[in-house]
């Protein structure tokens, strides 16, 4: 039935839609500080439904059919954002087992034992043997004390000091975070990110590697030529690593018109990305701009809530 209906929604030819789905890890086992986090179980689960229900395309085809006008029904694209070392050692076996292709956009500064701001925070919260932290004091906002003692308390401190540094410029947040790590005292992991050699095995595999810029920074708080230079240093990066022209991206954190603009959609044309895609939600249609493209993931766990949300987003063309 669901099938079914995404058929009516999602046609073939030139009123087909294609749904863009947008993962970031994928863990051996779940999490209990983050719950809703993808872990290889359910995501073994979810590519189950996907196979069965949709045409999964890898994305750079997917967009010249929807262009073409040639896309099948059902059509729908897999990727993932920022470079984590589980895409490669979790979730492309679990992939390939469904006979499923996706992209992977990599921030290339983190490659190698790098780590990004928010997984340092995380991080620090979830190994500090610290009963509380004093946050006010690590970064200089009004943030006061954060309890550390429960794993609920952990994770609402982490909530807390991402949501307060997210926008901050970047050489204030990362001061903040370096504080928080020391006055956590906690020694922080530095595999949690793809090495290059894991990307190469990716392209390898048939996969797509798309850029992310270098330093995944929101380009919206850059000026205009350290923004181009973050997109360009990026693609430029790994195209040597793959050894193969990098056409796709995606804009960090993603939201339109708070996160990239006008200029930084004309800066990934000009620098010769064929699609970039957003974390704006809905599907895209035949008229959608192939540098704005939406991505959506349902986060239901039961299938047939799954496909209904699936349904749902559909409806939300661009």
């Amino acid at each position: 039935m669901i099938r079914a209906a995404l058929g009516v929604v999602s046609p073939a030819g030139a009123r087909a839609r294609l749904s863009i789905l947008i993962f970031h890890r994928v863990l051996p086992q779940p999490d209990p500080l983050f719950p809703e986090e993808m872990h290889a179980g359910r995501f073994d689960t979810l590519c189950g439904w996907l196979a069965g229900w949709f045409n999964v395309l890898p994305l750079d085809e997917a967009v010249r059919r929807l262009a073409e006008g040639t896309l099948p029904p059902r059509a729908l694209a897999i990727t993932f954002d920022d470079g984590y070392a589980d895409n490669h050692d979790v979730a492309l076996p679990i992939l390939r087992r469904h006979g499923l292709n996706a992209t992977f956009f990599v921030a290339t500064g983190f490659l190698d034992g790098g780590i990004m701001w928010n997984d340092v925070l995380i991080e620090a919260l979830r190994r500090t043997r610290e009963d509380s932290l004093d946050a006010g004091a690590a970064t200089g906002l009004a943030l006061g004390r954060l309890s550390t003692v429960t794993t609920e308390q952990r994770r609402a401190a982490v909530d807390t000091l991402i949501g307060a540094l997210k926008y901050l410029p970047q050489p204030q947040r990362a001061r903040a975070v370096d504080s928080v790590a020391r006055s956590a005292g906690v020694e922080l992991p530095r595999d949690l990110m793809m090495t290059g050699a894991q990307v190469r095995a990716l392209h390898a595999a048939g996969m797509r590697i798309g850029g992310h810029t270098v330093g995944h920074p929101i380009l919206a708080r850059l000026d205009s030529r350290a923004a181009r230079a973050e997109i360009a240093d990026g693609k430029a990066a790994l195209e040597a690593l793959v050894d193969a022209p990098v056409r796709l991206f995606a804009y960090p954190n993603g939201k339109p018109g708070e996160d990239f603009g006008d200029e930084h959609v004309a800066m990934a044309r000009e620098l010769g990305f064929e699609a970039a895609v957003t974390t704006g939600w809905g599907a895209a249609g035949a008229g959608a701009d192939h540098h704005r493209l939406p991505r959506f993931t349902p986060w239901d766990r039961r299938r047939w809530r799954f496909g209904l949300r699936m349904l749902g987003n559909l409806r939300q063309t661009s």
